[in-house]
C-alpha cells in the first residue's frame, strides 16, 4: 500500500517540510472557493489503495480549515482510498471541552464527532489541550508530544536561578514534566488564575518561591497573550527576575496578542512551528520545527508500528 501525503491550505510551510522528512511528494491537489465562497477540493492524481495523509492544522479561521479537512477526507474516500489519517498539528476547539455556563455546546465534540463521521480513520494531534477529548472520537487518536523538542530548545536558558512556572493549574502537572526532562531540581511554581473572558484572566496568587529567580513559564499554547501577561505580572509583583522565558507548543497569537507580549520583560518565546506565525512578528520568538516529528509519526503507522516514545499520555 503506497504512501500519500496531501495538504490542506493551513499550513502548506510545514507540510513540505514533513514531505521532505518523509521522503516522499506532497500529492498534487487543488484547493480554492467558489464565487459564493464555498470551499473547492479536487485531487490531481490517484488515491485508490493508498494509504492517504492530510496535514492540516485547524488554526485559525478553525471552521474554515476544519471543513477543508473533511472535504479532502472524502475526495480521498470516494477517490478509493484504503485507509485515511488526518495529521492536525493543532486541534482548534480542544478547549472546548466542558460547558462553563448554561446553554453552551460542548464544541470539542461536535468536532470529533464530525471527524469521525467523516471517512477519517485516525487522527493525530499534537500536545492538544485538553488529551482527555480522546474519548469523544470514535475513531483511534494519536497524541503526539512536542515537549522533548521545546525541552532541548530551552535547555541552554536553564541556569541556577531558573524557575518553572505553570500560567495556571491546568499546566502544573505540564510544568513538572518539563522538570523531570531539564533538571529534575529544578523548583516549579504555579500561578493561581481565575479566566473573565477569552481574553481576560485574573491572577489570585503566586504559589512557589520565585523571589530573585528567572521565570520559565511553560504552557500548551498563547493565543492572546492574556494568561501570559497575568502571570508575568504576578511574578514580578512576587519579586522575580525580569528575564522571562515562554514555552508554548501552540503560538497562535491572535488579537492584540503581539502587542501585549512585546510590552513585557520576555526575553525569549520558544514555540513550534504547528500553526504559521503572523507575517509581522517583532519579538525574539525561536521556532522548533515538528515536521520530523510528523514525519517519524506518518512512516511508523504505515509501517503498523508502535508511535511509542512519541505520544504524551493523558498529561497537558
Amino acid at each position: 500500500m503506497d504512501l500519500q501525503l496531501i495538504a490542506g491550505s493551513a499550513h502548506p510551510v510545514l507540510a513540505a517540510a514533513t514531505a521532505t522528512a518523509l521522503g516522499v511528494p506532497l500529492g498534487a491537489c487543488e484547493l480554492g472557493r467558489f464565487p459564493d465562497d464555498e470551499s473547492r477540493v479536487r485531487l490531481c492524481e490517484s488515491a485508490r489503495g493508498r494509504d492517504v495523509y492530510i496535514l492540516q492544522p485547524t488554526c485559525p479561521p478553525a471552521d474554515r480549515h476544519l471543513f477543508e479537512l473533511l472535504l479532502i477526507a472524502d475526495a480521498a474516500r470516494r477517490a478509493g482510498a484504503a485507509r485515511i489519517t488526518a495529521i492536525v498539528p493543532y486541534l482548534g476547539y480542544a478547549r472546548q471541552d466542558r460547558r462553563s455556563a448554561g446553554r453552551e455546546p460542548v464544541a470539542a465534540r461536535v468536532v470529533a464527532n464530525a471527524v469521525s463521521a467523516g471517512g477519517i480513520d485516525r487522527i493525530v494531534v499534537v500536545d492538544v489541550h485538553a488529551p482527555a477529548i480522546e474519548g469523544f472520537f470514535s475513531i483511534p487518536v494519536e497524541s503526539l508530544t512536542a515537549m522533548p523538542l521545546l525541552a532541548e530548545a530551552v535547555q541552554t536558558h536553564v541556569d541556577a536561578n531558573s524557575v518553572l512556572v505553570a500560567p495556571d493549574l491546568g499546566a502544573a502537572k505540564l510544568a513538572e514534566r518539563y522538570a523531570r526532562a531539564l533538571r529534575p531540581s529544578l523548583p516549579v511554581a504555579i500561578v493561581h488564575k481565575t479566566r473573565i473572558s477569552g481574553s481576560e484572566v485574573r491572577v489570585t496568587r503566586v504559589t512557589g518561591d520565585v523571589e530573585h529567580r528567572a521565570p520559565i513559564i511553560v504552557d500548551d499554547m498563547i493565543t492572546t497573550g492574556a494568561t501570559i501577561e497575568a502571570a508575568v505580572d504576578a511574578l514580578l509583583a512576587a519579586g522575580s527576575v525580569p528575564r522571562i522565558t515562554v514555552v508554548a507548543s501552540h503560538g497562535l497569537f491572535v488579537d492584540n496578542a503581539l502587542a501585549r507580549l512585546r510590552q513585557l520583560p520576555i526575553q525569549r518565546i520558544i514555540v513550534t512551528d504547528s500553526v504559521p506565525l503572523p507575517e509581522t512578528v517583532a519579538l525574539a520568538i525561536q521556532r522548533v520545527t515538528i515536521g520530523p516529528l510528523l514525519a517519524n509519526a506518518i512512516a511508523r503507522l504505515h509501517a503498523d508500528e508502535s508511535l511509542g516514545d512519541l505520544v504524551q499520555h493523558g498529561v497537558r
